[in-house]
Formats: structure tokens, sequence, C-alpha cells
């Protein structure tokens, strides 16, 4: 690891984990509207 101050460590942890919530997110909406868009296809 690289040598860096504790507290920018803490500012990593808390942008990765940011990054993570908001990719699970997206990934949730974006099968949703996929699911949506099969839906109206279908019918």
């Amino acid at each position: 690891m690289a040598d860096g101050a504790p507290m920018d460590q803490k500012a990593h942890e808390a942008t990765y984990s940011r990054f993570i919530g908001l990719a699970k997110t997206g990934t949730v909406i974006c099968a949703l509207i996929a699911a949506l868009v099969v839906f109206l296809i279908s019918r």
C-alpha cells in the first residue's frame, strides 16, 4: 500500500463505500427498467 495519512484512507473507504452503494442501486434500477420494457413489448 502507498504510505498516506490515515485521513486519506478513511476518505478512500467512505468514497468507495458510496460508489459501491450507488453501483448496486443503479444495477437494481436498470434491471427493473429492463423488466418493464420487456413486459411492455410482450403485451
